[in-house]
């Protein structure tokens, strides 16, 4: 499967999307320019920009997110795990452990999470 690649303007307008979806371009361009600053000329492009991606689809001026906000976080860590991490998971564990307080909930959340991989994954 082919890597969603969504820049930072890009996340913000989809950020607006998922909380108005479903709606209409004008609707969608007058959110741009309340919470952006954009002109309506420039929600119109990022929106075709993102339909070409395959990430918003546009019927009837109604504009539809193709996927969602989870999906695309899920995205951007791996983006993230790949280009600032060399693909090392446990190389990203290690800098944000140390940059992040964990809590005790914290620990035991993680690793409920480690645990139910290795069930999923026997050696």
């Amino acid at each position: 499967m082919e890597r969603i690649r969504i820049n930072e303007s890009e996340y913000q307008f989809l950020q607006i999307l998922w909380d108005l979806e479903p709606c209409l371009q004008p609707e969608l361009a007058a959110a741009c320019l309340e919470k952006l600053g954009w002109k309506r000329t420039t929600t119109y492009t990022v929106i075709k920009r993102l339909a070409e991606k395959g990430i918003v689809q546009v019927e009837n001026r109604q504009v539809h997110a193709l996927i969602s906000r989870q999906q695309a976080q899920e995205e951007e860590i791996e983006n993230m795990i790949e280009k600032k991490f060399s693909n090392s998971v446990p190389s990203f564990l290690a800098a944000f452990t140390r940059k992040v307080h964990l809590t005790e909930e914290d620990v035991d959340e993680l690793q409920k999470m480690i645990d139910e991989i290795r069930k999923e994954n026997p050696k």
